[in-house]
């Protein structure tokens, strides 16, 4: 029997918000099952080339989000392990944004006073 010990959403929270860019995107690309690589190309695409992540930090992080069950392995084929977000995920992903939501209304707002 597999029993997976979770966070309590509370401590995710606390852990992960506010959310690094690197986790961000990462958990952004995970809105469909991909392996390490997947992610890797996807981040890059999805922000134009911008943000391009090493292999080892992509690799640390998706230890680290396994182990608090952020993330699950979807499949492991060929030495690929295929990964997935979580319900766990999914609520941090909920809360990252809306804070990123309140951030980007309150910049609009007053990005005026800093001219």
């Amino acid at each position: 029997m597999d029993v997976k010990l979770y966070l309590p959403i509370e401590k995710v929270l606390k852990t992960y918000i506010p959310m690094t860019e690197t986790a961000f995107y990462i958990l952004l690309s995970l809105k469909v099952p991909r392996h390490g690589y997947g992610i890797i190309k996807n981040v890059e695409e999805i922000t134009d080339g911008r943000l391009v992540l090493g292999s080892g930090t992509i690799y640390g992080t998706l230890t680290k989000m396994q182990r608090d069950a952020i993330i699950t392995v979807y499949a492991d084929e060929k030495r690929k392990k295929i990964y997935e977000v979580t319900e766990v995920g999914k609520a941090l992903m909920r809360h990252e944004i809306a804070r990123l939501k309140e951030l980007y209304a309150n910049a609009l707002k007053h990005e005026g006073e800093f001219q």
